[in-house]
């Protein structure tokens, strides 16, 4: 993709395309133990704030979240924890696009996608486990993609590639579709690890009127070449922010179970591909399937 600015992608451009979270409140931590607090420096001295989840359970390995715009890791809670009681130590970085960050006035349009960048390579450099997962949500789940090979625009002024060649598998929760100027078909088909992309049937972009706009958000399943062990994990009547449950507070219903199935076949993705379980591969392939409420496809 091309290497400057194509266009000027607002905070309203972000959250309509459903890339994060709307000017709501936190709920605060729900389950899970709470993260402890991690400060790192990203280039020209711009302080990084990472929270910290370590693993409840047995150790399985590490992993990087980025969260969806406008949002921030604490509000996830209800999603890390789960995973955190999996076995995954969890880095989740606050980018700049949040709204609690303090400074993000001082990021517009795609200056908050370098400083994401900035942030995920300061992160990586900050673990020594020799491999780990990528994983995000909205925006964050391109972020995750990008990671694992996915090429998107390439910010004016930042040099090297925004593959992390330690990523070994990528989980990316509601990434967004074909953002002209950001990421197209042909930058989602670079994905070079096993991924697991999710959405909902309900997951239609803010403002969208196409009751199937939900489609878009497995853009990156549908390009990525066949073979490469690519899973779209589609779970009935679940919209962007499983009723409230991630990235922003809202009057529900909460869809709790349905993020429970997310969580757990996120963790048995993740035994299969990133453990190299042959048995927890053979689990997963046993829930392939193209109708239900829980609809899984592997390519």
């Amino acid at each position: 993709m091309e290497t400057r600015n194509a266009a000027i992608v607002s905070r309203r451009t972000l959250l309509a395309a459903g890339l994060g979270a709307a000017l709501i409140p936190a709920r605060g931590f729900a389950v899970g133990a709470e993260p402890n607090k991690i400060v790192l420096q990203a280039p020209g001295g711009r302080t990084v704030e990472v929270w910290h989840w370590l693993p409840t359970g047995k150790r399985r390995g590490t992993m990087t979240f980025s969260h969806g715009a406008a949002s921030a890791p604490w509000k996830y809670a209800k999603l890390m924890g789960p995973l955190a009681a999996a076995g995954y130590e969890i880095f989740a970085p606050l980018h700049v696009d949040s709204t609690d960050h303090p400074r993000t006035k001082d990021f517009p349009g795609f200056a908050s996608w370098k400083a994401r960048i900035e942030d995920m390579r300061v992160v990586s450099a900050a673990i020594s486990a020799p491999r780990f997962i990528a994983a995000g949500h909205s925006y964050g789940g391109l972020m995750a993609l990008t990671q694992g090979g996915a090429q998107a625009m390439m910010p004016e002024g930042l040099k090297g590639a925004q593959r992390d060649p330690r990523v070994t598998a990528v989980v990316a929760f509601s990434p967004p579709g074909i953002m002209p100027g950001l990421i197209s078909a042909e930058g989602y088909a670079k994905l070079a690890v096993p991924a697991l992309i999710q959405t909902g049937d309900q997951d239609v972009p803010i403002g969208g009127t196409d009751p199937a706009g939900w489609r878009a958000h497995l853009a990156a399943y549908e390009a990525a070449a066949p073979g490469g062990d690519r899973y779209a994990l589609v779970l009935a009547g679940v919209d962007h922010y499983f009723g409230g449950e991630i990235c922003r507070a809202l009057p529900g219903p909460p869809q709790s179970a349905q993020l429970e199935q997310a969580s757990a076949l996120a963790d048995l993705f993740l035994q299969a591909y990133f453990a190299k379980d042959a048995r927890a591969r053979r689990a997963l392939d046993l829930r392939l399937a193209d109708t239900g409420p829980v609809r899984l496809a592997r390519k």
